[in-house]
């Protein structure tokens, strides 16, 4: 039997299940032939030979099946690690994202905190220049009460109803002795014959009382400025005042320096001072119109710094805190202290200070405005 035609036996023995076995005839022990014993010994190795093959090729073809699943194997686990790395390259990169946008955060805070701190010691320091400047100016108001109120007490002390001071009320006193005061002296009995004869000759001059009534249009305008009072001069309130009083009260021959006079009085950084007469620089004007010898006043004369013109400058200015002074004039002096008065009146109010009827405050905003159009007309009192 060949191997080929053994090994389909087996196969087709192994496929169709057996009906029965055969049993191998085993010789007698007497009857020993030695041609079939050759062929059973033969027959016997070429199945050990076939058995041992086909054991090598299934042992080959289970080699092989393993060795294919374990590269399948190892194929998902390489897919399955890549896969994981790119989530873990991913989250690194989120999680770097969140850090560079958590450091840059961090130097914005940091920056608003030092540019808020810096703001913080800017208006403090603002504050502070308000307050000495308020300080200043409430310690010139005393000074000025506290004058006022030492003329009043030698007004009181040095005149009585039943025996006034004629030289502290010059209306008392009759023309004749005013016309004559600057005079020579006279006869002491003459004169108070005169005066009697005059002081009984004189009647009294019926006193006036100046008529108000309110403009509707103008109240009207004050009581909607007054629900939220703004130095914001696009109101209608303010925008009015500028128009018809601030403007033309601060329009002075010198256009630049008037702008910078305005802004300083809006933003209440103006200085007025009296000038001592030794810092005043003196200007020579002819003999004509002074009067004088050598072309010299008698009073020191300069010239005013907002109109040009050569004046008896008591007083000068100061913009903020430049430390230029410019001389000025009385009357231009009249004309910013007007304007001044009413813009310090309207702060008050804006800040609560006053407590007053809204009326009341009406008619102290329009006695400020006609002291603005009586300066800006020339007008100004005579201790100016």
């Amino acid at each position: 039997m060949s191997l080929f035609s053994q090994a389909n036996f087996e196969e087709d023995s192994q496929k169709q299940p057996a009906i029965g076995h055969w049993k191998p005839l085993m010789p007698s022990k007497g009857n020993k032939e030695e041609p079939e014993t050759g062929c059973q010994d033969a027959g016997g190795v070429d199945e050990t030979q076939s058995t041992e093959q086909l054991n090598m090729s299934r042992l080959r073809s289970s080699s092989v099946e393993i060795r294919e699943k374990g590269s399948e194997f190892l194929k998902e686990e390489l897919h399955k690690a890549q896969k994981e790395l790119k989530l873990k390259d991913k989250e690194c990169e989120r999680l770097s994202k969140v850090r560079e946008q958590l450091e840059q955060e961090l130097e914005e805070l940091t920056a608003s905190l030092f540019e808020e701190a810096h703001k913080m010691v800017r208006e403090a320091n603002t504050k502070q220049a308000a307050s000495e400047k308020q300080l200043r100016e409430a310690r010139g108001k005393i000074d000025m009460l506290q004058a006022e109120v030492t003329a009043l007490k030698t007004l009181v002390i040095t005149s009585t109803p039943s025996s006034p001071n004629r030289e502290l009320h010059p209306q008392l006193q009759s023309p004749s002795k005013a016309g004559f005061r600057k005079g020579h002296g006279r006869n002491k009995s003459t004169s108070s014959a005169m005066i009697s004869a005059a002081s009984q000759n004189v009647t009294p001059e019926p006193v006036s009382r100046e008529c108000k009534e309110v403009d509707s249009i103008l109240f009207a305008e004050f009581q909607a400025w007054k629900e939220s009072p703004t130095l914001d001069k696009s109101c209608s309130f303010l925008d009015r005042i500028y128009r018809e009083d601030v403007g033309p009260c601060l329009d002075f021959t010198k256009q630049e320096l008037s702008e910078l006079v305005r802004v300083a009085v809006e933003q209440n950084t103006l200085t007025i001072e009296p000038a001592a007469s030794q810092t005043l620089p003196m200007v020579k004007v002819s003999t004509e119109e002074c009067g004088g010898p050598n072309g010299f006043r008698s009073q020191i004369v300069t010239k005013c710094a907002l109109s040009g013109l050569p004046r008896t400058c008591k007083h000068r200015i100061m913009l903020g805190d430049s430390g230029n002074y410019y001389y000025i004039s009385p009357s231009c002096r009249a004309r910013i202290t007007a304007v001044c008065n009413f813009f310090t009146y309207i702060r008050y109010i804006q800040q609560g200070l006053v407590r007053q009827d809204v009326e009341l405050m009406y008619w102290e905003v329009m006695r400020l405005r006609r002291e603005m159009s009586l300066a800006k007309l020339g007008f100004y009192p005579s201790e100016m």
